[in-house]
């Protein structure tokens, strides 16, 4: 008679799954909003919607934290790759106006390292509560033999909530509007694939002071920037016409994706410092200028549109609130079937 055969035998621990539950509810628990119902650990999360809101949209967004997670695997650190991934998710519905209200996660590896998922996970955490939004569930996916040991894959789902009628489209940008920047942490979750590509032809000294008490290696895996507070009370101040969250595609194919057709955001190319970070991807990959625009954030990571005559009110409303924003441009019309970011 063959021997009898366990889950754990084909590579899946149950009783692992169970201590990662316990040990990450701690952290889960500190992102709770008044509107959750019920505890994690449940076969589905229960959110109400607050009263405050008299005609409520949901706004929904996903995404993953794309190959900087190599970096993370090859240097050991987990702890902030959590955040890069709720904040790529919540930053990208902040843009319509939406407060974040929750955040799911899916966490997939070949065998599951508790103490590792733990680190990933509590990032996750600090992100939601960086935020304001709970993080009400996920999933942990031990596949054996899906991946290499020692590596997992992240995605994050978020779901935010906005008024009907303060939802922002950009449909009333004109020209004559202010373009306004928020500085970036860093590269943040974009561009890794030619950043490691640009690592191996350079092979840099990683652990060389490089800038702000940083090493290049730290400033490299510097997590994104969480817009969601100050944003959100901006909102209760001043109309922010149109927000472009800058991911992958840079200043350059973002900016575009909230302009009306007839549109083009003119940027100064000297009205914001290039940070030595991505002075140095440029030199060290030698990388034309242009390019680094449509792939990089070249240290602007949200960009906000408003009108000329609340420009200078609101980026003193920003600055007060712990951000680092510059008057890059303005809106003018197009010209033919011109690209609609113009950075000269």
């Amino acid at each position: 008679m063959s021997q009898s055969l366990s889950y754990r035998d084909a590579g899946v621990d149950i009783n692992a799954g169970e201590s990662l539950v316990e040990k990450i509810k701690p952290f889960a628990k500190r992102t709770m909003r008044p509107e959750v119902l019920g505890d994690l650990g449940g076969f589905g999360a229960l959110v109400e919607i607050s009263q405050k809101y008299r005609q409520p949209v949901l706004v929904s967004g996903t995404d993953g934290v794309g190959t900087k997670l190599k970096l993370a695997f090859e240097w050991d650190k987990h702890d902030t790759i959590g955040i890069d991934l709720v904040a790529m998710s919540v930053n990208d519905i902040l843009v319509q106006g939406a407060e974040p209200l929750f955040f799911l996660d899916y966490f997939a590896c070949g065998k599951l390292d508790v103490e590792q998922a733990a680190v990933v996970i509590k990032g996750i955490a600090t992100g939601c509560e960086q935020s304001g939004c709970a993080l009400i569930g996920g999933e942990t996916a031990e596949m054996p033999d899906m991946y290499p040991e020692g590596e997992y894959d992240l995605a994050g789902f978020a779901v935010g909530v906005v008024e009907k009628e303060q939802i922002i489209n950009g449909g009333h940008i004109k020209a004559g509007d202010v373009v306004l920047g928020l500085a970036s942490n860093g590269i943040h979750s974009n561009g890794y694939s030619l950043v490691r590509k640009i690592i191996e032809r350079a092979q840099p000294d990683l652990n060389a002071q490089f800038t702000n008490g940083k090493t290049l290696k730290e400033a490299i895996l510097a997590p994104t920037r969480l817009y969601v507070k100050p944003i959100l009370a901006t909102l209760q101040q001043f109309t922010i016409k149109g927000m472009a969250h800058i991911t992958g595609g840079g200043i350059s194919e973002n900016v575009p994706r909230i302009l009306p057709a007839n549109t083009v955001a003119a940027i100064d190319a000297h009205s914001w410092p290039l940070p030595k970070l991505f002075q140095w991807l440029q030199q060290a990959g030698n990388i034309d200028t242009q390019e680094m625009y449509r792939t990089f954030n070249c240290g602007i990571g949200m960009v906000l549109i408003v009108e000329a005559n609340e420009a200078k009110a609101v980026q003193q409303f920003l600055q007060q609130e712990g951000e680092s924003v510059y008057q890059l441009g303005h809106i003018r019309p197009r010209q033919g079937a011109e690209h609609q970011t113009q950075i000269n």
